[in-house]
């Protein structure tokens, strides 16, 4: 590659940086370019693409040994358990989430706090995989966030005072709210937690500024959506897919980020498990449970979907993150979107109108299917590895069990993953385990667990449980992996410096080469971190940042796997890292002193 080309994504990172300094404000046109705005982190997913990469590359190959923190920042009082965050940073403050529905504002120059929001929790919230929030979204000069008892809170970047605050749903019934929400056009979309208590998934977009709703997208066959109060046309075909009554309580919440592409001015959300986890009571494919939904973000109706898992019956929730890239393929740029789903299969979608492109494992072990019809785009179904239904069982107490892999906490979770356009690799925190599941009878009752099944999650190799994979959408193939003993619950940062960041329960942050894989860094935090790094320059000099605080799902949920790891500790930081003072960067092959700091 020639010198020239070399420097032209550091040019196009430079004008950007340089255009949004100059405003006041978040604004539409800072969102659509927050993958190459550098000066800061504006969105979940360093943009809303969710490719999880920085153009930076003064932290590289070459020197990112010489990485150090610069300081670190506790959460403080008892309130710990799992810290899954990414911080978001403008203006020289960073905006990080933390448990129990906390926000806090930090001088990103010194580590010192500006201000705290703690929302205040009513008693009985039932969130069902930790009191965990996974961030906050930024727009004009207000920061925005949800909580564990369903409430989306915009408060002022500068005071921390709200703003506005708006109700998403009844906790009561089971509804939570833990993810970030995403901005376009000036709407804040949502969506909402509870699949295990019998919700009803949906999408909601409200007015950024005022917190007032434009429109609602539910995410279960059958349900009306609405707009600007109004009628606004059902999701699918009431009964098509869902036999009887069952879509009324149908599950499919939407509890993971968002993804957003302003070309074809799509929002693509995950949708999770159909409810109950019992499939013998919900014959058919049950849209749009277990999906990537695409929706308009115009007019609130879906364009596509495409269903990973029909008919689930191993709660393999499809709500990881759908991230947007343009991939060549005999010699034609297409404009595709990936996911690795909980069910152990990474897709690649056309993301105009949802075409399967490719389909195959990331994971070494699947049982519950021997692959994808790249055809029919549908799963080729293991029969016997489906649990079976109570009543083929004695008295109807217990239905067949079977070892199912991977298990319902998935070969990927809500850890998200990156892609880096340098090197046309997805990065992804992978798993490998498996459980004994079997289904019991069920039935609804509002705020009560809707599950129908039992289960106990297993180990599959003595060595390892996470594995980081460099994974190809073109080919399928892995092209190179690190193990880990404890499960991988964290997200991964790539950057135009070779580098990839991840980090690991057992505490460490770590930097390998993009290419290859080879650890070049690393350092202990004190605590498990299950949230994605960040990157971001700031008078010249590159950062990193990671939320550290081991919890989330896992030692909740985890089984045997919660008993290898429970001599793990909890905690509640934020680390930031920079070069040491005296280290040179190697960008693209020019040598740059280093400011101080």
């Amino acid at each position: 590659m020639s010198r020239s080309k070399s420097l032209l994504p550091s040019l196009l990172s430079l004008a950007v940086a340089l255009s949004f300094t100059a405003q006041a404000g978040v604004t539409d046109a800072d969102l659509v370019n927050a993958n190459k705005i550098t000066t800061g982190v504006l969105s979940a997913g360093l943009g809303s693409q969710g490719q999880r990469f920085s153009p930076l590359a003064k932290i590289n190959t070459n020197n990112v040994a010489g990485l150090v923190p610069a300081w670190s920042f506790s959460f403080g009082g008892e309130k710990q358990r799992g810290q899954e965050s990414q911080p978001v940073v403008y203006n020289g403050k960073m905006f990080v989430t933390a448990s129990y529905s906390r926000i806090f504002a930090i001088d990103t120059k010194t580590g010192n706090q500006l201000w705290k929001y703690e929302h205040r929790l009513p008693d009985g919230i039932m969130p069902c995989c930790d009191v965990v929030n996974r961030g906050a979204a930024l727009y004009g000069d207000l920061v925005i966030f949800g909580t564990l008892d369903a409430h989306l809170i915009a408060l002022d970047q500068n005071t921390g005072k709200v703003v506005w605050d708006e109700k998403l749903d009844d906790y009561k019934a089971g509804h939570s709210y833990t993810s970030a929400p995403l901005v376009a056009k000036g709407l804040v979309m949502t969506g909402i937690s509870g699949g295990e208590f019998g919700v009803v998934g949906r999408v909601d977009a409200r007015d950024a500024k005022t917190g007032k709703l434009v429109w609602t997208r539910p995410t279960v066959e059958g349900h009306m959506g609405f707009m600007n109060g109004k009628e606004n046309g059902i999701s699918g075909e009431t009964n098509k897919s869902w036999p009887g009554d069952m879509w009324k309580t149908g599950g499919a919440s939407t509890w993971n980020n968002f993804t957003y592409d302003p070309e074809t001015n799509l929002v693509f959300a995950g949708t999770g498990n159909p409810a109950p986890w019992n499939s013998h009571t919900r014959e058919g494919d049950n849209l749009y449970s277990c999906s990537t939904v695409a929706i308009n973000v115009d007019t609130g109706k879906i364009v596509w979907s495409y269903q990973n898992t029909p008919n689930d019956g191993w709660d393999f929730d499809g709500v990881n993150e759908f991230v947007n890239f343009d991939m060549m393929k005999d010699g034609k740029v297409i404009k595709a979107g990936g996911k690795a789903d909980r069910n152990g299969f990474f897709y690649v979608n056309d993301r105009t109108n949802g075409k399967l492109i490719n389909a195959f494992p990331f994971v070494k072990k699947i049982t519950w299917a021997k692959g994808v019809n790249l055809e029919s785009g549908r799963p080729e179904y293991v029969a016997e590895n489906r649990p079976g239904t109570p009543n083929e069982a004695a008295e109807g107490k217990k239905g067949q069990m079977v070892f199912a892999a991977p298990s319902f906490l998935g070969g990927k979770n809500q850890q998200p993953m990156a892609y880096s356009p340098d090197t046309s690799l997805f990065y992804v925190p992978a798993n490998e385990w498996g459980m004994e599941i079997w289904n019991e009878p069920v039935g609804y009752k509002k705020g009560a667990a809707y599950l129908g099944a039992g289960f106990t999650i297993k180990t599959i190799n003595e060595n390892y449980i996470g594995a980081l994979r460099a994974v190809n959408p073109v080919t399928g193939k892995t092209e190179w992996e690190i193990t880990n003993n404890a499960p991988l619950w964290g997200g991964v940062l790539a950057t135009h410096g070779g580098l990839v960041f991840y980090g690991t329960p057992e505490g460490f942050l770590k930097a390998v080469d993009a290419k290859s894989g080879k650890e070049l860094w690393k350092f202990q935090t004190g605590t498990g971190i299950v949230a994605p790094p960040v990157s971001w320059e700031e008078n010249g000099q590159q950062y990193i940042a990671v939320v550290s605080g081991w919890g989330g799902a896992v030692p909740l949920w985890g089984g045997d796997v919660a008993k290898k790891v429970n001599y793990l500790n909890q905690g509640g930081s934020v680390w930031v890292f920079k070069l040491f003072s005296n280290q040179s960067t190697a960008d693209s092959g020019a040598i740059v002193p280093v400011a101080a700091h």
